[in-house]
Protein backbone atom coordinates (compact mmCIF):
# COMPACT_ATOMS: atom_id res chain seq x y z
CA UNK A 1 0.00 0.00 0.00
CA UNK A 2 1.03 3.08 -0.79
CA UNK A 3 0.36 6.43 1.45
CA UNK A 4 0.11 9.79 1.09
CA UNK A 5 0.59 12.92 2.94
CA UNK A 6 -2.00 15.31 2.53
CA UNK A 7 -0.47 19.05 3.39
CA UNK A 8 -2.37 22.16 5.09
CA UNK A 9 -3.85 23.14 1.12
CA UNK A 10 -5.63 19.77 0.59
CA UNK A 11 -2.88 18.47 -2.16
CA UNK A 12 -1.24 14.79 -2.59
CA UNK A 13 1.82 14.16 -3.80
CA UNK A 14 2.25 10.23 -5.72
CA UNK A 15 5.37 8.45 -5.90
CA UNK A 16 7.50 8.65 -9.07
CA UNK A 17 6.58 4.51 -9.34
CA UNK A 18 2.64 5.45 -9.57
CA UNK A 19 3.61 7.93 -12.07
CA UNK A 20 5.61 5.63 -14.33
CA UNK A 21 2.36 2.94 -13.87
CA UNK A 22 0.23 5.11 -15.08
CA UNK A 23 2.41 6.48 -18.01
CA UNK A 24 2.17 10.02 -17.03
CA UNK A 25 4.72 12.94 -17.27
CA UNK A 26 5.46 16.54 -16.09
CA UNK A 27 2.31 18.42 -17.72
CA UNK A 28 -0.25 15.54 -18.15
CA UNK A 29 -2.98 15.33 -16.97
CA UNK A 30 -4.64 12.53 -14.83
CA UNK A 31 -8.45 12.23 -13.86
CA UNK A 32 -9.85 10.96 -10.77
CA UNK A 33 -13.51 8.92 -10.53
CA UNK A 34 -15.42 8.64 -7.47
CA UNK A 35 -16.78 4.87 -7.35
CA UNK A 36 -19.48 4.02 -5.12
CA UNK A 37 -18.25 2.08 -2.31
CA UNK A 38 -16.18 5.17 -1.51
CA UNK A 39 -12.56 4.42 -3.43
CA UNK A 40 -11.28 6.89 -5.98
CA UNK A 41 -9.80 5.79 -9.85
CA UNK A 42 -6.58 7.34 -11.06
CA UNK A 43 -6.27 7.01 -14.96
CA UNK A 44 -4.36 9.17 -17.31
CA UNK A 45 -6.06 11.39 -19.49
CA UNK A 46 -5.55 10.51 -23.20
CA UNK A 47 -5.36 12.74 -25.83
CA UNK A 48 -8.38 13.75 -28.46
CA UNK A 49 -6.76 15.69 -30.55
CA UNK A 50 -5.90 14.42 -34.13
CA UNK A 51 -2.65 15.55 -36.11
CA UNK A 52 -4.95 16.98 -38.97
CA UNK A 53 -6.13 19.89 -36.09
CA UNK A 54 -2.64 21.58 -36.50
CA UNK A 55 -3.09 21.75 -40.29
CA UNK A 56 -2.88 25.80 -41.10
CA UNK A 57 -2.19 26.90 -37.71
CA UNK A 58 0.59 29.02 -38.99
CA UNK A 59 -1.61 30.82 -42.34
CA UNK A 60 -2.08 34.14 -41.56
CA UNK A 61 -4.87 35.89 -43.63
CA UNK A 62 -4.95 36.67 -47.05
CA UNK A 63 -1.24 34.98 -47.12
CA UNK A 64 -1.40 31.83 -50.44
CA UNK A 65 -0.34 28.83 -49.76
CA UNK A 66 3.06 27.91 -50.73
CA UNK A 67 3.97 24.75 -52.99
CA UNK A 68 5.93 21.77 -52.02
CA UNK A 69 8.79 22.62 -54.30
CA UNK A 70 8.81 26.81 -53.25
CA UNK A 71 9.06 25.04 -49.97
CA UNK A 72 11.85 22.78 -51.01
CA UNK A 73 13.76 25.70 -52.56
CA UNK A 74 13.76 27.80 -49.58
CA UNK A 75 15.35 24.93 -47.88
CA UNK A 76 18.20 24.40 -50.43
CA UNK A 77 18.70 28.03 -49.87
CA UNK A 78 19.04 27.90 -46.38
CA UNK A 79 21.43 24.90 -46.07
CA UNK A 80 23.71 26.27 -48.78
CA UNK A 81 24.21 29.55 -46.24
CA UNK A 82 22.05 31.78 -49.41
CA UNK A 83 19.09 33.95 -48.21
Amino acid sequence: MNAVTITTKGQITLRKELLRHLGVHPGDKISLDKLPDGRIAIRPVTQTGKISDVFGMLKREGQPPVSIEDMNEVIKKGWAGER
